[in-house]
């Protein structure tokens, strides 16, 4: 579908990557990875016909459609979100306008004349097409990817222009999506994408049906969305089948093989070399010595590439705070006429890490601006505990910093204790090396002043950290840092991520921010979707129940009357038929047997899911556990139901 060859691309003096050999075949769903600066997205521009190439050829399948979606820089106007999207099926509604017309040409002409006839056979073909091209779900499908891309349905008919950056790369999103390129070039998708939406697209693309090449640090993205990967390292491209779980393996497998390989060949040519100096002078041996010395030319040297530095940074731990660190009683919030939510309780104690979640301008950013103080609630109070010190790190946080001060010197006063080495070696994680670190903070552009606001936070934290999007602008480098630092932060955090990857891995209870409300779940990320399909299952339970009982009428309520029923209506139960008492004592007898299996189940699958296999696998084993937990659940509110109705019946006989 697409071939790379011996492709080389450098700007300046700098050369991004040479010798470059790549080929994509159709369907292949491919992730991009490597360090911040190696040339991704020159690499996705060259290949979306953007960028030129210093070096090599690039060959594309004859009619090859592709699409390109770039980190930002987007913008729209002049017509509605709703409108823009539709945009994207050009052919189809021109070949819609095209049937029109020929319906209207149809209608004037008199029938049975070869004019008729002809319009009519167009007609025909036209309508075959535009079907073909499911043209009549043409505004469905805009329906469909709007909604999965947050956009709310007063929204749809709002002008573009209307719109943040952000936002405007989500239509951007939309309308490639829509379009279905055969090759789809994604570059940092997720960026803009609260949660859910991110979750939406994962499950897009899963059904999608042709090629797609994704850059992203998200982690967990590309562990569910790829079964490819291929890293620009070094000036060159390495390639790595499975997903982004699997390309660590192998990798680490590589460097260690490489290792070794490099270790023998310098035995190999020392021995040689020894040989040839051992007896170099000795006529007796010139030919074996020159036999050494052709065989020594003749080697191939094998190098090690450059090693990639593990940073290791021990972040100073703030004083405690009291064991409460901040209790919400009764908190509402509204701007003018826009109400954001009410009535929220909750408390938070030291050391938990609360990820608060939610669609986009549910009211995250206003919570956790609620506990910084920066805001005070329209009513009720939120109180902060003993000895609590804060500190907030904003999604705009660069705007604090005095653009005049060098950044070492500003970390330097942050953090006067720690050694300039290693604060050179924290910046260097956050793409801060070499001369980048004696730069004015004022020359940086505004989100690298936010990855160094991020940094400088860091060195000298308080006890309670309140941080809204620190993995924006992020490789997955410095997101793992910035995780271990958490980690092992003696201190109490809240903070709102996108990053899926980052959520699962640290958060110990989930505030879900939505509808007005906030509601407290415990456990990570997929603790929390766990916990909210099991209230869906019960909703939906709840539910088939009521329709069976309004279905069956009052036989119905004879044979499982509602576990809310009041004493009077027990007093009334009548005996029941023999047979049927029979029945529910057999059933209750199958239940006492099957509940302890499933039980057993369920602790071996607990147990596996222990031990990490592969994101997929987990993804399954999480899948398995909640419908083990659902059929455990109902087999249980079945038995106490039977067992409930046989005691009735024996009170009635005794």
């Amino acid at each position: 579908m697409l071939q790379l060859t011996s492709v080389a691309k450098r700007f300046g003096h700098k050369l991004l990557f040479e010798k470059v050999d790549w080929q994509i075949a159709p369907g292949e769903r491919t992730g991009l990875v490597g360090g911040n600066g190696t040339g991704k997205s020159t690499l996705l521009r060259i290949l979306a016909g953007i960028d030129s190439l210093d070096d090599g050829s690039i060959e594309r399948a004859g009619g090859m459609t592709f699409g390109y979606l770039p980190q930002d820089g987007l913008r729209m106007q002049g017509r509605s979100v709703f409108e823009e999207c539709l945009s994207a099926f050009e052919t189809t509604r021109a070949l819609e306008q095209t049937v029109r017309e020929l319906h209207s040409k149809l209608a004037e002409l008199p029938p049975n004349t070869a004019d008729y006839a002809a319009v009519s056979e167009q007609l025909a073909r036209g309508d075959a097409e535009f079907h073909a091209q499911d043209g009549y779900t043409m505004e469905a499908r805009v329906g469909i990817v709007l909604s999965g891309l947050g956009f709310a349905k007063e929204d749809w008919e709002r002008k573009t222009e209307e719109f943040s950056g952000g936002w405007q790369m989500r239509i951007a999103l939309a309308k490639l999506l829509l379009a279905k390129p055969q090759l789809l070039l994604l570059d940092e998708p997720t960026n803009h994408l609260d949660l859910e939406a991110r979750n939406w697209l994962e499950s897009y693309l899963h059904s999608y049906p042709y090629a797609y090449i994704l850059v992203s640090h998200d982690r967990f993205f590309l562990d569910i969305t790829t079964d490819k990967i291929v890293e620009l390292w070094n000036k060159r491209l390495y390639t790595y089948s499975g997903n982004y779980e699997k390309y660590l393996q192998q990798k680490a497998e590589r460097q260690a093989q490489l290792e070794a390989a490099y270790r023998h060949q310098r035995e190999h040519i020392e021995h040689l070399e020894a040989f040839i100096n051992r007896f170099r002078a000795q006529a007796t041996k010139a030919r074996q010595v020159q036999s050494r010395v052709k065989e020594l030319e003749r080697i191939e040297r094998i190098e090690l590439p450059p090693q990639e530095t593990t940073i290791h940074f021990k972040f100073p731990q703030p004083s405690p705070s009291g064991r409460t660190v901040v209790e919400a009683q009764q908190v509402s919030k509204s701007f003018a006429a826009k109400h954001v939510f009410s009535g929220v309780q909750f408390t938070i104690e030291r050391g938990e890490r609360i990820a608060l979640v939610g669609p986009n301008g549910a009211g995250k950013s206003t919570l956790i601006r609620l506990l910084s103080t920066l805001e005070t609630p329209t009513s009720g109070e939120i109180r902060l505990g003993h000895n609590v010190a804060l500190q907030y790190f904003a999604q705009d946080q660069y705007k604090e910093l005095d653009p005049a001060v060098r950044m070492l010197d500003d970390i330097g006063d942050s953090a006067p204790r720690i050694p300039q080495t290693e604060l050179r070696s924290l910046l260097g994680c956050f793409l801060f090396s070499g001369d980048d670190v004696y730069k004015p903070l004022g020359v940086l552009s505004g989100g690298e002043r936010n990855r160094y606001a991020l940094a400088r936070l860091l060195v000298s934290p308080a006890n309670f950290l309140l941080l809204d999007e620190p993995t924006n602008h992020l490789d997955m480098r410095a997101k793992e840092v910035l995780l271990q630092a958490i980690r092992n932060f003696s201190g109490t955090v809240v903070f709102v991520s996108h990053d899926r990857a980052f959520i699962d891995a640290l958060a110990t209870r989930v505030f879900e921010v939505r509808d007005g409300a906030v509601r407290v779940y415990t456990g990570n990320y997929e603790d929390y979707l766990w916990q909210i399909s099991r209230q869906v299952e019960s909703r939906s339970t709840i539910v088939s129940t009521a329709s069976l009982h309004a279905t069956n009428g009052n036989a119905a309520s004879t044979i499982l009357p509602s576990s809310s029923a009041t004493e009077d209506e027990t007093a009334r139960v009548k005996r029941m038929n023999p047979i049927r008492l029979r029945q529910m004592q057999e059933r209750c007898e199958m239940l006492e047997e099957e509940i302890p299996r499933m039980e057993a189940a369920i602790q071996t699958t607990e147990q596996q899911m222990g031990t990490f296999v592969s994101a997929e696998n987990y993804q399954a084993l999480v899948e398995q556990l909640a419908q083990l937990r659902v059929e455990h659940s109902a087999q249980m509110q079945e038995w106490e139901e039977l067992m409930r109705q046989l005691e009735e019946q024996s009170a009635i006989s005794s």
